[in-house]
């Protein structure tokens, strides 16, 4: 699976608000079948599927993908990772968490078990973390989600969720490797129409990417990337839930924007009873 994507949205795209104090919502159930396309300056570079099944009492999802193609020097890999939790009172709560990344960081296979809110992670195939690797506290591992459940955030309200208040909030992921923030604020609403699932109103959020714990200390591209302030993630809603998933991802870099994009984006939900 492409790096930025792995890190930053898995999800996706990663966090509905402080998650185990406000977790995304979901009062029915649901269904998600999206696709997307990974593009770089317009260049076609990868591609991502992900699937969201959110049921009464429990829920999965599962995400895979890869990049490269010409521009395989600046993002190239491929994987897949998993989520799985429960629902209870109306909230998702993730349990384990299983990821396998081929990137420039080698052939890693991980899982993530969440206990009371404590995320622990296991490296089941994997080298080492690099020397000057900033270590990840027991403290910065509570009260985080996974980058898959992360993403799905909750709807402000249900009959308002294109409301300032669904964006303005802070996304605390944790992926196995890596500990960082996703600050969200309310930019805008905006229409979008995908050929093969969606269309209608989306809400706009900017993005910020706050490193925490787990990234190389010399890594000049994640300075670059944490320093931007014109990060976008759009969000739709999931049908018969109160979660908003992601349909776009934009993320600036020197070489262009980094587009991830929905091409199929079907949600379907059942009332609740």
């Amino acid at each position: 699976m492409h790096a930025p994507f792995a890190r930053s949205l898995r999800v996706v795209p990663l966090a509905a608000g402080m998650w185990l104090a406000g977790a995304a919502c979901a009062h029915a159930q649901g269904n998600l079948q999206a696709s997307y396309t990974i593009s770089m300056a317009s260049v076609a570079i990868g591609h991502v599927t992900w699937s969201v099944d959110i049921g009464e009492r429990l829920y999965t999802s599962t995400a895979s993908g890869k990049s490269g193609g010409i521009l395989a020097f600046l993002v190239n890999g491929d994987g897949s990772v998993m989520t799985q939790g429960t629902v209870a009172d109306g909230y998702l709560h993730p349990t384990d968490f299983v990821s396998h990344i081929l990137d420039e960081d080698g052939d890693t296979e991980l899982r993530i078990t969440f206990d009371n809110g404590f995320a622990r992670e296991q490296i089941l195939h994997g080298k080492p973390p690099a020397e000057d690797t900033v270590p990840v506290t027991d403290a910065e591992r509570r009260g985080v989600a996974d980058p898959l459940s992360a993403v799905l955030v909750a709807k402000a309200s249900a009959n308002a969720w294109l409301a300032p208040a669904t964006c303005n909030r802070v996304l605390k992921i944790f992926d196995g490797r890596r500990r960082y923030d996703l600050d969200l604020s309310y930019k805008r609403s905006d229409q979008v129409t995908i050929a093969d699932g969606f269309t209608g109103a989306t809400l706009v959020c900017a993005a910020k990417l706050r490193p925490i714990a787990g990234y190389r200390s010399g890594s000049l591209l994640l300075k670059y990337v944490a320093s931007r302030h014109d990060m976008e993630l759009w969000f739709a809603p999931v049908e018969g839930t109160d979660v908003l998933a992601p349909i776009r991802v934009l993320i600036p870099t020197i070489l262009g924007t980094l587009k991830i994009e929905a091409s199929r984006f079907q949600s379907t939900g059942a009332p609740d009873h």
